[in-house]
């Protein structure tokens, strides 16, 4: 027994030694993963189970070394918010497109009320602004805000920590969960949804959701001034990024089309454009029409292709010349989930899969061309990773001043790895980065990560937490759930009565707006389309962005 008790509560042959740490973070961890998937009506803390493992551990003695723990914390924070940005970073962008933009207009509202709640309780309740930010920060389940802040309020007070902002997260987090997935309810039965008429709504609009980006519309050409132009001289007239993928001149059999294709009056041309473009497209042509090219073209194929070699990254549609050299056209390229027009000047990105319409032997060819092999995409690159990691490093180092503020503002290591992340995530493969990562090898690392902060936070916060919750800190439950439920439902009425947005695509958005995974595995419960999952997906980046900043504002403010 006393083998064990040295061993994990310290002697002086182990006590902050390399050994006692990573066994202490490794039981930590490990049980609190098993206690996060401990389901109570359905719902679970996740992986905070570790941070409340890492409360428990410390309120009985049993910590590690306080420098390696502080590095720890700091470098998981570092991997989880880099590996989101990452995955994000290709999609988002493209998420303030179209109906997005009215999405994140929400999503920037819900973040706002959360911060003017934080503030108005920190006037009435007198308590500390780090308090305040932790409960901020548990209330939204945001562990990159509090992290954010963790280190702003370090740097501005020569390294201190504030052990009662990790304590505010830890008592608020659960009723965060809880009391997100509480006020979606309530806004079903405030609102006096119709869930039949919001499924089929929803339903309808599938399609366009998975694709906002792109639509096929077969058009009849009736324009006299169309007739004998080429494609490409077409390109030109309407100034717009759209494919003409087939073409049927009179009653002949379909055919793939390329630039030089003339187009003559009467003729069918099926075309990929963008749900902005389309109506343009059709009235400048001709008209609209129901046609079924599959039946019609029955030797014409259509496939995705994954690129996968890493010669074509950073490459232009333009340059590859694939409609003379393999006899394919591509229609379209998906990435991150959202599918692109194939305009002449679009880079292609390792792990893009692009669609190709033409007969199966030249498909095979187009598949030898862009490679097309999973397991050439399963080998990691590290360069990006870590270089991104530098870049994020000083970026959030450098110090910028906003007027109104005394103290200097750093995006510090959440903001500054996280804008890196998305900058390169979109941009990198433009100058030949490869930047591609599996989606598991993206979750081990976000994984890892954020396992290793909480472990940190809870292994500091623990030794003080029973003694701040006994002497009052309960309360700060109550102000957490303020901070949850208060932004939600006003944004919820907003969200439903003024810009009309569809209840199940409503809840995925206010679950993204608040960063709550739970509340989003809730939402999609309630539906059988993908709906929530959408607008989650659409606002999530710029909601986890405002909020690291948001949290780091208000300690330099107020603090």
């Amino acid at each position: 027994m006393d083998f064990f008790r040295e061993l994990f509560c310290g002697s002086d042959a182990w006590s902050g030694g390399i050994a006692h740490s990573i066994l202490i973070l490794a039981v930590v961890i490990s049980l609190g993963v098993m206690l996060g998937k401990i389901k109570i009506a359905g719902i679970s803390l996740g992986v905070t189970g570790i941070l409340f493992a890492g409360i428990a551990f410390s309120h009985f003695g049993m910590s590690i070394d306080a420098e390696l723990m502080h590095f720890l914390k700091e470098f998981g924070l570092i991997l989880f918010v880099y590996s989101i940005g990452l995955q994000v970073g290709p999609g988002f962008f493209s998420s303030f497109r179209e109906g997005g933009v009215r999405l994140n207009q929400l999503a920037i509202i819900v973040v706002l009320l959360g911060v003017a709640t934080t503030i108005a309780l920190y006037y009435i309740t007198d308590l500390d602004i780090t308090t305040m930010v932790g409960v901020m920060s548990g209330a939204v389940t945001n562990t990159p805000g509090l992290g954010a802040a963790q280190q702003a309020y370090s740097d501005m007070n020569n390294g201190a920590q504030a052990a009662d902002m990790a304590t505010g997260y830890a008592v608020a987090y659960p009723l965060g969960v809880i009391g997100a997935i509480l006020t979606i309810l309530l806004l079903r039965h405030l609102l006096r949804i119709n869930t039949k008429a919001e499924e089929q709504e929803a339903g309808a609009g599938a399609d366009a959701h998975r694709n906002p980006t792109t639509i096929r519309t077969s058009i009849k050409i009736t324009n006299r001034a169309i007739d004998g132009k080429s494609v490409a001289e077409l390109h030109t007239l309407l100034n717009r990024e759209f494919v003409v993928s087939r073409i049927s001149h009179g009653e002949a059999e379909p055919e793939l089309a390329n630039a030089a294709t003339i187009l003559h009056l009467e003729d069918k041309i099926l075309v990929v454009s963008s749900p902005a473009d389309t109506e343009a497209i059709v009235t400048m042509v001709g008209e609209e029409i129901t046609m079924n090219w599959h039946d019609l073209s029955k030797d014409m194929i259509s496939r995705r292709i994954l690129i996968t070699k890493p010669e074509l990254n950073g490459k232009r549609l333009s340059d590859l010349q694939i409609r003379s050299s393999c006899g394919v056209t591509i229609t379209r390229v998906n990435r991150a989930g959202i599918d692109l027009v194939a305009a002449g000047n679009l880079q292609l990105q390792l792990g893009d899969r692009v669609t190709v319409v033409g007969p199966e032997l030249s498909v095979l060819q187009a598949e030898q061309r862009f490679g097309n092999s999973l397991k050439r995409l399963r080998h990691p690159n590290l360069i990006p990773i870590f270089i991104g990691i530098a870049l994020g490093v000083i970026l959030g180092s450098i110090s910028f001043s906003l007027p109104g503020i005394p103290q200097p503002v750093k995006l510090g290591l959440a903001g500054g790895p996280l804008i890196i992340a998305l900058l390169i995530g979109r941009y990198g493969p433009n100058y030949k980065m490869v930047t591609y990562t599996t989606m598991s090898a993206n979750l081990m690392l976000r994984e890892v990560g954020i396992s290793l902060f909480l472990a940190g936070v809870g292994l500091g916060a623990g030794e003080n937490f029973v003694r701040t919750v006994t002497e009052g800190g309960y309360i700060w439950i109550l102000y957490g759930a303020a901070i949850t439920v208060i932004p939600l439902l006003i944004a919820g009425v907003i969200g439903k009565r003024l810009f009309g947005i569809n209840y199940y695509t409503l809840i995925g958005v206010l679950s993204g707006a608040s960063t709550n995974p739970p509340a989003l595995a809730f939402s999609s419960e309630q539906t059988a389309t993908d709906a929530p999952s959408v607008g989650y997906a659409t606002v999530y980046p710029l909601s986890m962005f405002l909020r690291v900043l948001a949290a780091q504002l208000l300690i330099l403010i107020f603090a």
